[in-house]
């Protein structure tokens, strides 16, 4: 039998991904492969290509390795560039000479970075963000920097943005365009990504052109349209792509207006011999920039040389789910309204951060698109909505809106049809992973291996991990709630193993009971369960790096990259005497003063090198802190109670004072509010509580798990009329059988509800002691009160924790370009427009 000679000209993620797919199927005997590929390494995965600067290997990024190509029985020439295509005599020539001959030619050349022709552009010290090389020599001259600036505020861009960051450098962002993502955001949202970006310690320049880059005093001055200027050590262009099809054009191939190979829906090019896919391929005048697209075009592509003519690409939905710096960001359809008698339905929490715009046809019944910043727990729902043209519940405002009473019911993995597309990016149904359940897929990572769904971007994990648990609890299979992938356990069982084997680090946990290196889901929830059980200080060197930003810098990061300041005031009750420090600190510090809800005054502004300086102050006047940045215990709110109020029968004040100072260092799954009202007037608010506390003529009624925010939920009455000594009890017995057995990051409120058994089945635990585990329970808690620390003391006192709070890596300099002007007698930061010039030439 004679092969066909195949080559293939690009190994990114999509020439991988066609490969890939073609040595899995019997027609690979067809075929004699050779593969062109430009760089020095087989393919690696360009979506997580700044985790890079994270601590992620080029091994770890790795796709395919040159061995796995010898096993396929393909060639692979590394770092040699095709650079001519003879259509006529069918051979294609390398930079090195090598000359291959070929039956059917597969282009996959992607594209290549657009650099704004901006005079001073080729400076040394200006670099693109494409490639493993391009991120080492970001990498190099980022030593001795201290600032960075990304031109293009689009997805690349701000992931490159994130990558100075993680390299220690004062990040900036300049975007001509009025706002960031504009292609896949609304102006609404886009307005809220740059504020929150913002708070992220990243500055943003919106509607900035660049005029010109030019080297001053060995660092380069930016000069902006409109006399604005930044002075900077690095540049790092991502203003967006252009497609690679020089080749093709040398070849004679036709492309579009404005480039890009053009291609059929076969995804044949104007040389039926010749197919191009991914970012080079241009069909009914459209680029289609992301992974998931690509993917589609290379398995049209390799049916279609399979002999499978009936496949074809018709395009793709865009649609994308993402996290840029931390922030939620999700874009669905036609996310700018623009169809003919769209309506749009838009939720705004300026509070909490949180954007999110319908667009709806005419009648409200179809979804046209969908913009969510700030929290995309709604995404899947909504893009399922899109993708399959469900009708829209009779008030759609409820997929966006917080859940209430009387609220949409979700739209449930069940009632999506079997053609429903669960993975965009390998182009998986939920019919295709019923299938493999029903065919033997017993667990999330075997349908995953067999599908090879979710194993692109990972946007669609919750959705798959919905269809598989739905359909093996109807197959009566048990379902597993692993933490994660690097751990097959649920919190409570890796809670309990911790607590068994009184294991002490994540390296150890890792090594006896996990797998790989862990990720952003366990390594927080390890850190918890250590700090509940052995409460060491979060800090230490086996702890620090699982903790998320807050934790890391034990206090919560604001809008302008400075943080607060929040000591502890239990209970509410503060001496007149710790009021005048707290004023005295916001007063030589510069700083916002706020009394909080939670009866707490919290002071905003402070930069990362101050807070050591201004904790020792607070410390020396009898302050500790108040945990505002941690997964904790945060206020124990009360009423003034029987010693003023002529309603109050019980003393509310004392008794929050008790609950506060005993339950100030535990670290649970989520953070715990509580108060204690001294009369049922409830002047506290207890009953909204995770912990509620209300005095009677009897004693105190306790209320569990309560709360506010997105999700409110009315406390239950618990126990009623419990003296002191019970009370406590109870408590303690509560939140550490919360601690054991919630799932990470739920809320008491969630916790209760998951329940089997609910409220009644609590009190049996807690108050009949049906486990028989309440001794261990309140001896545990006894270890936690008994073992509290201050952390802020503990960090002041040690040399080595304190290097951890300065603003660069590299330098001991403050942040001098943190700007505050007043309003009502206070500090705020100040907004962009507020600030004259970004910066004096140095």
């Amino acid at each position: 039998m004679v092969k066909q000679k195949l080559i293939v000209i690009g190994n990114g993620m999509v020439g991988h991904h066609f490969l890939e797919q073609l040595a899995g199927r019997p027609e690979k005997a067809l075929f004699d492969v050779t593969v062109f590929c430009a760089e020095p390494r087989p393919a690696y995965d360009r979506v997580h290509l700044s985790e890079y600067f994270a601590g992620r290997s080029a091994d770890d990024l790795a796709l395919g390795k040159v061995e796995q190509y010898r096993e396929w029985g393909f060639e692979l020439l590394l770092n040699d560039t095709a650079v001519s295509i003879d259509r006529e005599n069918k051979t294609v020539t390398s930079a090195s000479g090598v000359s291959k001959s070929y039956d059917r030619l597969l282009l996959a050349t992607g594209s290549y970075p657009f650099v704004p022709p901006i005079p001073g552009h080729e400076h040394e010290k200006c670099f693109v963000y494409r490639t493993l090389e391009d991120l080492d020599a970001i990498r190099n001259a980022s030593q001795g920097a201290s600032i960075g600036v990304v031109v293009g505020g689009g997805l690349l861009g701000l992931e490159a943005a994130n990558a100075l960051k993680e390299l220690g450098l004062e990040a900036h962002v300049v975007e001509f365009a009025p706002g960031l993502m504009s292609v896949q955001l609304d102006e609404g949202g886009s307005e809220l990504l740059k504020n929150k970006i913002e708070d992220l310690g990243v500055t943003v320049h919106t509607s900035t052109a660049t005029e010109l880059i030019e080297e001053v005093d060995g660092r380069l001055r930016m000069q902006f349209k409109g006399e604005r200027e930044l002075i900077t050590d690095l540049i790092v262009f991502s203003a967006g792509i252009r497609p690679e099809d020089k080749l093709a054009k040398s070849a004679g191939l036709q492309l579009g207006e404005r480039g890009g190979i053009a291609i059929d829906e076969s995804c044949r090019t104007s040389d039926e011999n010749i197919f191009a896919i991914g970012e080079c391929a241009l069909y009914n005048n459209f680029i289609y920039g992301l992974v998931a697209p690509g993917y589609t075009m290379a398995r049209t592509a390799l049916a279609q040389l399979c002999g499978e003519t009936s496949e074809v690409f018709t395009g793709a939905d865009m649609s994308t789910k993402l996290k840029l710096l931390g922030v939620q960001v999700g874009s669905i359809g036609d996310a700018h309204g623009r169809a003919e008698g769209a309506a749009a339905i838009t939720f705004v929490d300026e509070q909490s951060g949180i954007y999110k715009r319908m667009i709806t046809d005419g009648e409200g019944k179809k979804l046209l698109g969908a913009v969510l910043v700030g929290d995309t727990g709604d995404y899947d729902q909504l893009l399922q909505y899109h993708l399959n043209d469900i009708e829209l519940p009779e008030h759609p405002e409820q997929l966006i809106l917080p859940a209430a009473d009387g609220a949409a019911p979700a739209l449930g993995a069940g009632a999506l049809p079997a053609t429903a597309t669960i993975c965009s990016c390998h182009n998986v149904s939920k019919g295709q992973i019923v299938d493999a359940v029903q065919g033997g897929c017993c667990s999330l990572a075997e349908v995953k291996d067999s599908t090879k769904a979710s194993t692109g971007c990972g946007g669609c994990a919750a959705l798959l991990k919905n269809v598989v648990d739905e359909e093996l609890a109807a197959l009566g299979v048990e379902v597993n709630n692993n933490i994660c992938p690097h751990f097959a356990f649920t919190r409570q069982e890796l809670f309990h193993i911790v607590q068994v084997e009184q294991i002490k680090t994540f390296p150890e946990l890792l090594e006896k009971h996990g797998s790989g290196r862990g990720c952003e889901l366990c390594k927080p929830a390890a850190a918890s369960i250590f700090a509940s059980l052995w409460n060491e200080h979060i800090h230490k060197k086996p702890h620090v790096g699982l903790q998320d930003t807050n934790d890391t810098f034990m206090a919560n990061m604001q809008k302008n990259g400075t943080y607060s300041v929040v000591p502890r005031v239990a209970g509410g009750e503060i001496t007149p005497d710790k009021l005048i420090v707290l004023g005295q600190v916001a007063k030589k510090y510069n700083l916002y003063t706020k009394i909080t809800g939670g009866q707490r005054i919290d002071l905003f502004g402070a930069r990362l090198e101050q807070l050591p300086e201004i904790w020792r102050e607070l410390i020396d006047a009898g302050f500790e802190t108040g945990h505002a940045y941690g997964k904790s215990l945060r206020t124990v709110k009360s009423c003034v109670g029987s010693t003023w109020c002529r309603f109050g029968v019980q003393d509310s004040v004392g008794m929050a004072l008790e609950v506060e100072n005993r339950y100030k260092g535990l670290r649970s799954p989520h953070k715990i509010k509580m108060a204690v009202s001294g009369c049922t007037r409830e002047c506290a608010e207890a009953q909204s509580k995770d912990v509620g506390v209300i005095a009677t003529e009897n004693g105190w009624n306790l209320f569990v798990c309560g709360n506010g925010g997105m999700r409110p939920r009315h406390a239950d009455l618990f126990a009623t009329d419990l003296d002191d000594e019970t009370l406590i009890k109870y408590i303690d017995r509560i939140l550490m059988f919360y601690v054991r057995t919630a799932d990470k990051l739920q809320r008491t409120s969630v916790w209760l509800e998951n329940l089997e058994g609910g409220l009644d089945y609590l009190r049996e635990v807690i108050i009949d002691d049906k486990l028989g585990i309440c001794e261990e329970l309140e001896a545990q808690m006894a270890n936690i009160v008994g073992t509290y620390q201050c952390e802020w003391k503990t960090a002041i006192e040690d040399p080595e924790m304190l290097k951890r709070f300065r603003q660069f890596v590299n330098t001991d300099q403050a942040d001098e370009k943190i700007v505050f002007v007043e309003e009502r007698g206070q500090p705020r930061p100040a907004r962009e427009e507020e600030i004259v010039k970004v910066a004096e030439p140095a």
